[in-house]
């Protein structure tokens, strides 16, 4: 099998290791940085182009101040995740809130903000109105419903939780209309981490005709569409990432024939990647402690699922290195464990791998997104610390490792 590169050599590693115990989390700002830029170009033709950043994939200040450079906005989903985009200065329509199940302190705290509220069901127009008043601009979810199919993350769209149905979204815009709402978006996501370019166009598609049939029935103007996140990274090494040139033609094709030539330019073409964006470029590094050889060969490592449960939560692929092993022959098959009592704790299932050794310094690619963010604490785990490559080498810890007081700290012994 083709192996993947790290961007930092043994020598860099084993410096940072030098300070840092494992396991940590080590995101590459370089290529954060490369990556955002490719995007920005790939669609420099877009009206007000703009991609905001889905908080969740990464929750770290400075992960969004990077993106914030770059010209990205806050994609939220929380009341911490805008309270988080405000420490950062992201504020106004650089911020989109998309939310489903909402409190009312989130949809007033997103009014303060002046954030873009994408609203996830119809219920949620009067529930706005009562707790937070109704903005000039507003963006409706669309949930279109059985379509060839979803994927294994959200799932067939008529199953999932989110968004308007297509009645519901011409009634709901009609409802704002009629209200005094001035200004207008419309949202959709119905795939999560997909490689298939035709599927992101076919998403583009779908809702370029659904803003020609809203804006003449109902005789209003869309100023943009957001088209979601759900871009794939390629997790295998076998696996092509996606060509933003190849994407950004397809839908310019599709915004010519349906946007353009109907009278509706401009409009303004908007995502929320969160993976594409820093999943590559995220790495866990972890220390193998144990060794252990029964019915299969397990190795045990100092990380478990509390800071990377993508593998057992989605049986999902994450490429493995073994720091300084690379170029041996991967000719011993491991089950790659951590120590939480739920036998699913793995990284890896029947993987081949060069023979390890107690001690060896394991590589988990991929692990920039949905990696730290879904941590927890179950067995008493402490989540583990964040560190940044910068651009000029130099690596500054982003997030310090939790502690056994911090696991404390909300418990209340008194009335013991």
């Amino acid at each position: 099998m083709a192996d993947k590169t790290l961007p930092f050599s043994r020598q860099k590693l084993e410096e940072i290791l030098s300070k840092y115990p494992t396991p940590f989390h080590l995101y590459d700002e370089k290529g954060i940085r490369e990556n955002a830029r490719r995007l920005k170009k790939a669609f420099s033709w877009v009206p007000d182009f703009r991609e905001y950043f889905a908080v969740k994939a990464c929750p770290n200040p400075h992960i969004m101040r990077i993106m914030q450079s770059e010209g990205f906005g806050a994609d939220c989903s929380s009341l911490p995740e805008l309270l988080l985009s405000q420490r950062v200065g992201i504020r106004g329509d650089m911020i989109m809130f998309t939310s489903n199940d909402t409190p009312a302190q989130e949809f007033l705290k997103a009014r303060e903000l002046g954030a873009v509220i994408n609203l996830d069901d119809i219920s949620h127009i009067p529930f706005l109105e009562q707790h937070a008043r109704l903005p000039e601009l507003a963006c409706c979810r669309y949930n279109p419903g059985p379509l060839r199919g979803g994927n294994a993350i959200i799932g067939k769209p008529e199953e999932a939780k989110y968004g308007f149905t297509r009645d519901q979204l011409f009634e709901g815009y009609r409802i704002l209309r009629d209200k005094g709402v001035k200004r207008f978006g419309l949202h959709t996501m119905i795939v999560s981490n997909e490689l298939n370019v035709a599927y992101h166009v076919e998403t583009a598609r779908m809702l370029f005709d659904l803003v020609g049939e809203l804006s003449k029935d109902l005789g209003i103007r869309f100023e943009f569409v957001n088209l979601g996140g759900g871009f794939g990274i390629p997790y295998k090494p076998e696996q092509q990432a996606i060509d933003y040139e190849v994407l950004s033609r397809g839908i310019r094709d599709a915004y010519e024939e349906k946007i353009r030539a109907r009278g509706l330019h401009p409009l303004s073409i908007r995502m929320e990647s969160g993976r594409a964006m820093t999943g590559p470029y995220g790495y866990l590094v972890s220390r193998v402690l144990h060794l252990k050889d029964t019915y299969k060969k397990y190795v045990g490592l100092d990380a478990s699922m509390a800071n990377l449960m993508r593998p057992a939560l989605y049986g999902a692929y994450h490429h493995i290195t073994v720091v300084g092993k690379e170029d041996r022959v991967r000719d011993h098959v491991y089950d790659v464990t951590g120590s939480l009592c739920e036998n699913n704790d793995k990284f890896a299932i029947d993987r081949p791998l060069p023979e390890i050794e107690i001690g060896d310094i394991v590589v988990i690619y991929d692990a920039g997104a949905h990696g730290w963010a879904m941590g927890f604490n179950y067995n008493g785990k402490l989540r583990s610390a964040e560190l940044l490559l910068r651009e000029d080498g130099s690596v500054v810890q982003i997030r310090r490792a939790e502690t056994v007081d911090d696991y404390f700290a909300t418990l209340d012994f008194s009335s013991l």
